[in-house]
């Protein structure tokens, strides 16, 4: 009674938390700790001493405040290729102690690079004598050595599972100090700086350990791994177990093998099969095949049915036994498009970049990971890439369940400082992590897809050639690329299929928006499945309102940054509207590019970057939610799986401006890639007015619809004669009896035949003597002043947004991301519009000229405000009006002038502007003196510099 006593104290004592059944000790809790920034602990054996301070674990240092403050001597992890944060004048005060904020991603609480020791007390109980134990680290931060009191048992390096050390041979009964030095510098092994698993552009290269940390007994014969490969065709599974032996002798006895489902509505299990082994050595192999019957259970997106396999290892008196999860289902492809089961699939994916802004690192839990994949599957995804990293088992299970496709890589981007195929430690390194996540995560349903990384350099082609012959040869049950590429990095022949940009974009800034294209003649030479590389990329402006989220291991000090610059510039109040007006465009340019790919013949998929933001590498704001996978309030799932989904109906049009003479003439077609064909479907066309009325409708087709994309439904023509007046009008088409319907706007403008009244207005393209007496005068004064600016001539303007965004690439155009259109303001009163710049004005905004109000008094706003990027928020213009001297002015840089009878919409927007300066409501708000107006036209901008003499590759020439 009083051994016992004592124990339990003891145990109390050490914060260990023992389960007998299980034979597992949980070793959560608080641990002794000390950091080792000069790599002295080794030498005065730390490992034999007790730690003067202490950690609480799981966690990192970071969310536990160990490390440094940030300043600007801190070595991050990570390229900057802008580096105006440490020489801009303009940013001196950001780079002060207290007030540091950084542009180009979050900012940690705390920073540290290097070794840290973790030490815990244990107590052995000596119902574990005889047993195997191990310590088990399930996701620590990366290099781990460990020492069992003075014992050295070991060390690790892994970015991609857990470090499972066996300390047998150095523990028995009693009381024991574990040790645990981690290093998280790329010291030996170089993964490249700004690869996901390690990078400060996402998670962080954080030091710590995360997830389950536990002793764990068991029998010294017993499982090493079970591997299950499903053979759909014979209705079996192929069972590849390994038997360790850590007994030192031979070995002989039975596993009991059991399969049941156990998430499906249907219940399906096979009777338990017994299978004899022996082992005479360390381990041994033994493999049977399993008859999963007639009812056997399928996995896929659309039925993500699940087993357990109960194994059961019986040797004399001792047992071993695992559980392992997989689901019967079977990658393959066909021409160039993806099966699943013997089903057609397209891949609607996204990028997921390890960016976690609470934690720091990707979760450890099934239902974080669960929220986030039904998030996906409610924006009509079914795929998911993890770039340049791992997620941790418990992502997979939930993606098993979900009904994800999934893309892990190997956890390298081997290119800014290391390369793939040049004989570095990289090479061996990263093939073995491949071998490790196979083993650890390979069972999993939906592990279906992998790649060794992200966009190599080097001799990188003949490497990764390698890479996929040995998967292929090696394991059927996913498929398999060399590498994720941009479009400048050469092909790989080897691949099964192609992660690669080159397919996708749009050309708006070279001709106005159509849906007639696709991207075939781009995909056309390509033998194997394409899918695009990180597709989209559309900016968005900041959302302010998110800063108060970040109340974790980060701050949004970058979004506190530009927000107190948009202040600087007076549009403090204008962030919410410039948010919502970039909003909307980015999801246009979302739909259209998703469209133009599900449009295209033989395109096996896209993968998003991203559906949710990406807040390193310059802040890149390209997500339709937040970094929080929280919706930003100007699309919703529901809104965005009208165009991203297992089925979307689609229409080429060659334009979406008519004239009231013209007919709408639509082909509608659609891309159906459910599990099967849909019989009988009724298609249905509606017209819509701006208030969601239906004017128009009729019956389009009734006919099946098989598995495929380019299916013709049919056409929609409607004479527009009968809309006398400029009208926004939606097409709707939509599949009775289902969820899948779509639409798009246009505009019908009527066909002008008088002119626009200028009497009392002098119309010039510039500031003139002639305007300058009328307005001296008390006259009205309209100035068209397109390609006649030269304050704001460098902000290059495309109708598309910002790609990624301005800072990481050099200020590459356009700048803007998008208009904020005042659209209550009275000159808009002939003119139909909305607060954002939709289709209509890609005429008036594509390549188009902006003011720079910079000089302009404060508070002046414009009526057409072009959002400049984030990093400099100069207050622009295309449309405004002022009190000038005695007189009233109103200029724009819009063409108004150019062409008319072919440009409706310049055309509607010239007649609207003409009405309202002959009205009386012409009353402008502001003066401006006539000085900042000449300068318009005569004064220049001072030239914007990163300071930054490298560059991002897609800004290299040549990359291969």
């Amino acid at each position: 009674m009083r051994k016992t006593l004592l124990l339990l104290i003891a145990l109390i004592a050490f914060n260990q938390i023992y389960s007998a059944s299980s034979k597992v000790i949980d070793l959560k809790g608080k641990w002794a700790f000390a950091m080792d920034q000069n790599d002295q602990g080794l030498s005065e054996k730390w490992f034999s001493k007790k730690l003067n301070d202490s950690i609480k674990l799981p966690g990192s240092m970071v969310e536990n405040l160990k490390g440094f403050d940030i300043d600007l001597k801190t070595k991050f992890t990570g390229s900057i290729y802008d580096s105006s944060w440490y020489f801009n004048p303009k940013m001196e005060k950001y780079r002060q102690p207290g007030n540091i904020k950084m542009p180009f991603w979050l900012t940690q609480l705390k920073h540290y690079v290097g070794l840290a020791w973790y030490q815990k007390d244990v107590v052995i109980p000596s119902s574990w004598k005889g047993e195997r134990v191990v310590l088990y680290l399930e996701r620590p931060h990366f290099i781990t050595r460990v020492w069992v009191d003075n014992v050295e048992v070991g060390s690790q390096n892994s970015l991609v599972i857990p470090h499972v050390f066996d300390i047998t041979s150095a523990i028995k009964p009693g009381k024991h100090r574990i040790t645990v030095r981690i290093d998280n510098r790329m010291k030996d092994i170089d993964v490249g700086q700004n690869s996901h698993s390690v990078t400060d552009h996402t998670q962080g290269n954080w030091n710590g350990m995360v997830g389950a940390l536990q002793l764990r007994a068991g029998s010294p014969v017993g499982f090493d791994d079970i591997q299950v490969y499903p053979n759909l065709k014979n209705k079996t599974a192929l069972v590849k177990i390994k038997v360790m032996n850590e007994s030192g002798k031979p070995a002989s006895g039975k596993i009991t093998l059991s399969v049941k489902s156990f998430n499906s509505n249907k219940s399906h299990s096979i009777s338990p099969v017994e299978v004899p082994f022996t082992v005479s050595g360390k381990e041994n192999e033994v493999t049977t095949t399993l008859q999963m019957g007639e009812g056997v259970l399928t996995w896929d997106e659309f039925d993500p049915a699940l087993y357990n396999l109960s194994a059961t290892l019986t040797f004399g008196k001792e047992t071993d036994a695992k559980t392992v999860e997989f689901g019967m289902r079977e990658m393959s492809i066909h021409g160039k498009y993806f099966y699943v089961n013997g089903h057609k699939t397209v891949l609607r994916g996204t990028v997921e970049n390890c960016l976690f802004p609470l934690t720091g690192y990707a979760p450890m839990d099934e239902p974080s990971w669960e929220r986030v994949f039904r998030i996906c599957k409610a924006y009509g995804l079914n795929h998911m890439r993890f770039h340049s990293f791992c997620p941790p088992e418990a992502a997979f299970k939930a993606a098993d369940r979900v009904g994800m496709y999934l893309q892990p890589e190997g956890p390298s981007w081997p290119n800014h400082s290391t390369q793939l195929g040049k004989g570095l430690p990289i090479d061996t390194y990263l093939m073995d992590e491949t071998k490790r996540m196979v083993k650890e995560y390979g069972n999993f349903a939906s592990f279906t897809f992998l790649s060794a990384g992200n966009e190599p350099r080097g001799a990188w082609v003949s490497w990764v050639s390698k890479f996929v012959d040995y998967w292929k040869a090696t394991d059927s049950r996913r498929l398999y690329t060399g590498a994720s590429v941009g479009n400048g990095w050469a092909w790989q022949p080897k691949s099964q299929y192609h992660v690669k940009a080159g397919a996708r974009g749009l050309t708006w800034s070279g001709g106005r928006p159509e849906s007639m294209s696709d991207y075939r003649d781009r995909i056309d030479t390509v033998k194997q499945p394409y899918v695009s590389h990180e597709t989209g990329q559309w900016c968005v402006f900041p959302n302010f309102d998110e800063i108060k989220k970040y109340t974790g291991v980060t701050r949004a000090k970058n979004f506190e940054l530009f927000k107190e610059d948009l202040a600087d510039n007076d549009m403090a109040d204008l962030s919410h509207e410039f948010l919502m007006a970039s909003g909307k465009l980015q999801v246009l340019c979302y739909k259209h590019e998703i469209e133009k790919t599900l449009r295209t013949p033989d395109y096996a998929g896209f993968q998003l970057l991203g559906l949710n933001d990406y807040s390193g590498q310059g802040t890149a704001l390209v997500g339709v939610l937040d970094a929080f996978w929280d919706n930003k309030g100007y699309m919703t799932g529901p809104q965005f799986r009208r165009f991203c989904n297992s089925t979307v109906p689609l229409v080429r049009m060659d334009k979406f401006v008519f004239r009231n003479n013209e007919t709408l003439n639509t082909k509608v077609e659609v891309a159906h890639f459910g599990r099967e064909k849909l019989p009988n479907a009724k298609t249905i066309w509606r017209i819509k007015d701006a208030y969601g009325l239906v004017v128009k409708q009729g019956l389009l087709s009734v006919k099946d619809i098989p598995v495929g994309n380019n299916f013709d439904l049919g056409e929609v023509k409607l004479d527009l004669s009968e809309f006398q007046s400029a009208a926004k009008l939606n097409l709707e088409i939509s599949i009775e009896g289902t969820d899948f319907v779509n639409d798009w706007d246009f505009w019908v403008y009527p066909e002008q035949k008088e002119q626009v009244n200028t009497a009392g207005i002098y119309v010039t393209d510039s500031l003139d003597a002639k305007a300058t007496k009328i307005l001296n005068d008390g006259g009205k004064v309209l100035i068209l002043a397109a390609g006649k600016i030269k304050y704001g001539k460098d902000v290059v303007q495309q109708y598309q947004p910002a790609f990624w965004n301005t800072s990481w690439f050099k200020m590459r155009p356009p700048h803007t991301t998008g208009v904020f259109i005042n659209n209550y303001h009275p000159v808009f009163k002939d003119f139909v519009t909305e607060a954002w710049g939709n289709m209509q004005w890609w005429e008036l905004i594509n390549k188009a000229q902006t003011m720079l109000l910079t000089d302009f008094p404060k508070g002046f706003q414009p009526i057409v405000q072009p959002i400049d990027t984030w990093f400099i928020n100069r207050k622009l213009a295309m449309l405004l009006e002022a009190n000038v001297g005695k007189g009233k002015l109103m200029i724009t840089s819009c063409d108004l002038k150019k062409n008319l009878l072919e440009r409706p919409v310049a055309e509607s927007l010239y007649r609207s502007i003409v009405n309202y300066m002959q009205s009386d409501k012409f009353r402008p708000e502001n003066t401006v003196d006539i000085q900042q107006i000449k300068d318009l036209f005569t004064k220049e901008a001072a030239a914007i510099s990163s300071y930054s003499k490298s560059s991002p590759d897609e800004l290299k020439k040549g990359v291969k």
